[in-house]
């Protein structure tokens, strides 16, 4: 009987916390409901973002994947890579030819936010930007 009731939780556990949207329209698993990205708008191209991004994941981790998301033009493209044993996504778009946003998103192992790192990250996209 305690076995039963112990699976029973366990499968309403998986089936409460389950899959998140990640911000390149991806799936990944997740244990919060919490914030867990950050935004940020650049006067620069997408060219210019994008190569900003893919140097502050391989200066602070792995590059894992880049790829243009399948719903999308190429005013769009995403990566995803490995920062701190963290899996990190980020999704560059172009507003319009003048402004470019980045969204960076993170995750731990266990499916929790890392705010701190997405902080971190998106500031360091900005810095690399004003190089």
């Amino acid at each position: 009987m305690k076995k039963s009731i112990f699976a029973l939780l366990a499968v309403a556990t998986i089936f409460a916390t389950g899959c998140v949207k990640t911000v390149s329209d991806t799936r990944s698993f997740s244990t919060t409901w919490s914030k867990d990205s950050v935004a940020g708008r650049y006067q620069r191209s997408l060219d210019q973002v994008y190569q900003a991004s893919v140097a502050v994941i391989q200066s602070n981790g792995v590059l894992v994947n880049e790829y243009i998301p399948h719903d999308t033009t190429n005013s769009v493209r995403s990566l995803q890579g490995r920062v701190n044993d963290r899996k990190v996504w980020i999704r560059v778009e172009s507003i319009d030819t003048k402004t470019t946003q980045v969204d960076v998103q993170s995750l731990n192992k266990w499916g929790r936010a890392d705010l701190e790192l997405v902080h971190q990250l998106e500031k360091e996209i900005a810095l690399q930007l004003a190089r």
